[in-house]
């Protein structure tokens, strides 16, 4: 099941959901129909889609996007747009040409959706000044979500740094002997690293390297929020293991099993947060 997160937005005095799907945002043509006709709004949806206009905009969308649409039903809906006679509604639309850039929806968050590139054009349609205004809506809605995303990823990459200082602090007392030079230190350093690495991740720094040539960074910049705290769990951790004494293949797989199980968890309680959205 795809992730489904809704906020809502206010364009000139009006409430418009917005869902977003995995990658992908659709925003109510509902709460759009709305600042037109907050009585009619599925009539006002209807009356858009008999648009030849209309059919031909989503027909060409959902071409390039949607390798299951039916082209064949939606020759027949492009031949009878216009027409007086002509009726169609969006659960129609779906139905019959297999179409995803309409969704609708029962229960908590009913009504229609449609993806963000259709319902710009369905604004167009109610009001070229509210389009404006609800691109402009939008727009600051990803601009705070990215922020907000940004910001927490950082406080963990900060957390998962400092702790490292932790980590380095328990090897230079316990594994590295006074009279080594820095250069082998640096070797002891970068085995514990990839201690960490490959118990979390399942591979070493210069696996990922190999497997990334054009990749700035390490595979620690590319880690998710979840990897990252887990991480910075582990280096305090592992920072106690090595003054207690353990050798390091046993630390190798304690650590892989706390990994596993923590990252279950994590992404167990990331599920059941979905699901009750």
């Amino acid at each position: 099941m795809r992730k489904t997160e809704k906020t809502t937005i206010e364009v000139r005095g009006t409430s418009v959901t917005v869902l977003n799907q995995g990658e992908e945002d659709y925003i109510s043509l509902s709460d759009i129909a709305r600042y037109r006709d907050a009585e009619r709004t599925d009539y006002i949806i209807q009356n858009w889609l008999r648009n030849r206009n209309t059919i031909e905009f989503l027909g060409i969308w959902e071409g390039l996007n949607n390798p299951g649409f039916n082209s064949i039903e939606f020759d027949g809906f492009r031949k009878q747009a216009g027409i007086n006679s002509f009726i169609l509604t969006p659960k129609q639309w779906i139905a019959k040409t297999s179409a995803i850039g309409l969704v609708s929806k029962p229960g908590r968050y009913g009504g229609t959706y449609a993806h963000k590139d259709i319902a710009f054009e369905f604004a167009s349609w109610i009001s070229v000044e509210f389009k404006l205004y609800l691109i402009k809506e939008f727009q600051r809605l990803k601009e705070d979500e990215n922020r907000r995303l940004s910001l927490a990823w950082n406080l963990n990459r900060t957390l998962s740094k400092l702790n490292y200082h932790i980590h380095t602090d328990a090897i230079k007392a316990r594994l590295i002997p006074p009279e080594i030079t820095p250069e082998q230190a640096g070797i002891t350093y970068a085995n514990e690293a990839d201690l960490l690495n490959v118990a979390l991740f399942g591979q070493t720094a210069k696996q990922w390297r190999d497997q990334h040539p054009g990749m700035e960074g390490n595979m620690r910049d590319y880690a998710t929020i979840e990897q990252l705290l887990v991480l910075a769990n582990m280096e305090s951790l592992n920072a106690e293991l090595i003054h207690i004494g353990w050798k390091q293949g046993d630390r190798l797989r304690h650590l892989n099993e706390i990994a596993i199980r923590q990252m279950r968890v994590l992404t167990a309680v990331s599920a059941s947060k979905q699901l009750k959205e």
